[in-house]
């Protein structure tokens, strides 16, 4: 369990350190230049390749999960126990707080950042929404596309599916995701990516970062859901069910 809690815990960090960091150089920055579909861009495929990278690295270990919205998916599908997915959740809330706590180390030492102005890649609504969507919106595409996420994820993870390009899948799940929901909300779909920036930022970024925590849960809920409708898992055969009872 040690080596599984490392292992979220560590992929969770890097995954908001790279990810967070570009969408950072690209918004907060203009690493990007004028064009607001590079820093899209960009960004989808700086949080898809990461994901990509980490799902070889730590799947074996831990499965990757690296979010809690995953982590709960699996949870209600039955792949993990309950003390085992709160044990999840923790590692990458923690992992997602040093993460952006060293992305800002890292950042700091810029005579350029300015941590208002600049910002750390926080998602929101309303005006902080490159849209201005309102909370509602926000909140839909939040469920919808981490369901979209989590759904993908728990079928290429299956014991049917096949295990080699589970990391390719999941990583483009991911970019695909990030290239709808960052000119709406930033893109969330993982609470643990979204409370260590706002942490960090406060005001407006911790006033809303609810949504981005509760948002992506229901959706990772309701993709458990939905992966059990249309993946049943099959009943038992007798002599299972025997040595079950004996």
């Amino acid at each position: 369990m040690i080596r599984k809690l490392a292992a979220e815990l560590l992929g969770t960090g890097l995954l908001v350190y790279v990810g967070v960091g570009v969408a950072t150089l690209s918004f907060g920055f203009g690493t990007a230049g004028g064009s607001f579909a590079a820093g899209v861009v960009a960004t989808a495929l700086a949080f898809g390749l990461v994901l990509l990278a980490l799902a070889y690295v730590l799947g074996p270990v831990s499965g990757c999960h690296i979010n809690p919205a995953v982590t709960i998916g699996a949870l209600f599908a039955g792949r993990i126990r309950p003390l085992e997915a709160a044990c999840y959740w923790a590692a990458q809330f923690i992992g997602g707080i040093l993460g952006a706590l060293l992305l800002w180390g890292t950042f700091a030492c810029s005579p350029l950042y300015s941590r208002s102005t600049t910002g750390l890649g926080a998602d929101g609504w309303g005006a902080a929404s490159p849209i201005h969507i309102n909370l509602g919106g926000a909140f839909l595409i939040e469920v919808v596309l981490t369901t979209l996420f989590v759904f993908t994820v728990l079928g290429v993870t299956s014991k049917t599916a096949n295990a080699t390009a589970a990391g390719l899948t999941i990583g483009l799940a991911l970019s695909v995701c990030h290239l709808i929901g960052i000119p709406v909300t930033g893109t969330s779909v993982n609470p643990a990516r979204s409370l260590g920036p706002a942490l960090i930022l406060g005001g407006t970024a911790l006033n809303q970062v609810w949504l981005f925590i509760v948002a992506p849960l229901v959706g990772g809920t309701v993709a458990a859901g939905l992966h059990l409708l249309l993946f049943p898992k099959p009943a038992p055969s007798p002599a299972q069910q025997a040595s079950a009872t004996a």
